[in-house]
C-alpha cells in the first residue's frame, strides 16, 4: 500500500511524496490544511487562493522544508521577463529559497511558447531558484508535443473517467517517467458524481475518480480541491483501497463514457 499511497516521480527526484496533492481553491480551511498534512499529504498547489495555506504551510516550510513540495501556479510568464517575475514574486509570498515546481498557468491551445520563455524557465531551473519546470495544459495534442520534446519536468492535464483521451494524446510520448504527470479535474467538475440520464448502476464517488487517475501507470499525482474536512477524509480514505480491480475499472469507464455523452 506505501508503493501506492507514495512515490518518488522523476520531477521531484529526492522527495517521497503523497500521491494526492492539495488545492485550496475550493473552501477547505486552515484546520482542513492540517489534517491533511497530519494523515500524510505534502504536495500542495501555491495560488492566489491561498489563505488557508499560510500559516500550517509557512510551518512545515521552516521546520521540514526537505519533506514537504510546494508547486507554485504562476499567471504570468507570456514573455520571458514575464516567467522570471513569476518566479521571485512566488518565492517572495512563500519566504523560501526555491520551489520544487514552477508551473506556467496559462499554456492554452494558443498561448506562446517561445525560445525566450523556454530559456527563462531552463534557467531558473540550472540556477536552483526551481528545482523543476511545468505547465498546466487542456490541449492534449500540444501536451504531447510538449511531453515530447520540451525540457518540462511536469505537465499539468485534465485527465478523468469522463476525458480519458491522455491515454492516447499524452501518455505514449512520456517516456522514463518524465514528464511527471499531474492530473486535476478528476470529477470533471462534479459531474462525475451525478446520475447521468439512463444509467442504472453505481455513481462515483469523488475517491472513486481519483483511484481512477492514481491507477494509470503514468499518473504520478493527482489534485484534490475539497470543500471541507469532510470531504478530504473521503478522498484519503478512498485511497486507501488501493488501485482499481478490473471490475471497477470497467464499470467506471462505461459510467466515464455515459457521462460524457
Amino acid at each position: 500500500m506505501t508503493d501506492w499511497l507514495y512515490r518518488h516521480p522523476t520531477a521531484f527526484p529526492s522527495k517521497k511524496l503523497h500521491r494526492l496533492g492539495l488545492a485550496c481553491n475550493y473552501g477547505i480551511d486552515e484546520s482542513g490544511v492540517r489534517l491533511a498534512m497530519e494523515r500524510g499529504v505534502n504536495v500542495f498547489l501555491w495560488t492566489m487562493k491561498n489563505k488557508p495555506f499560510r500559516a500550517p504551510l509557512g510551518e512545515a516550510l521552516h521546520s521540514r522544508r526537505e519533506q514537504v513540495a510546494v508547486i507554485g501556479y504562476s499567471t504570468i510568464g507570456w514573455f520571458g521577463w514575464g516567467v522570471r517575475q513569476g518566479a521571485e514574486n512566488l518565492l517572495k509570498e512563500l519566504k523560501v529559497d526555491y520551489l520544487d515546481v514552477y508551473l506556467l498557468g496559462w499554456l492554452g491551445i494558443t498561448s506562446a511558447w517561445t525560445a525566450a520563455t523556454e530559456k527563462e524557465l531552463v534557467h531558473l531551473r540550472e540556477s536552483g531558484k526551481v528545482r523543476a519546470i511545468g505547465c498546466s495544459i487542456h490541449n492534449r495534442e500540444r501536451a504531447g508535443q510538449l511531453a515530447a520534446s520540451s525540457p518540462l519536468d511536469l505537465l499539468m492535464i485534465r485527465y478523468n473517467a469522463a476525458h480519458p483521451g491522455a491515454e492516447r494524446d499524452i501518455f505514449p510520448h512520456v517516456k522514463d517517467k518524465k514528464p511527471s504527470i499531474l492530473a486535476y479535474t478528476a470529477t470533471r467538475w462534479g459531474k462525475l458524481l451525478k446520475r447521468p440520464r439512463g444509467w442504472d448502476g453505481p455513481v462515483m464517488s469523488a475517491g472513486d475518480c481519483y483511484r481512477f487517475q492514481l491507477s494509470s501507470p503514468h499518473v504520478d499525482l493527482a489534485l484534490t480541491g475539497p470543500a471541507s474536512r469532510a470531504e478530504l477524509e473521503q478522498n484519503l480514505d478512498a485511497l486507501e483501497k488501493g488501485p482499481l480491480t478490473p471490475e471497477e475499472e470497467k464499470w467506471i469507464r462505461e459510467f466515464g463514457k455515459k457521462v460524457h455523452g
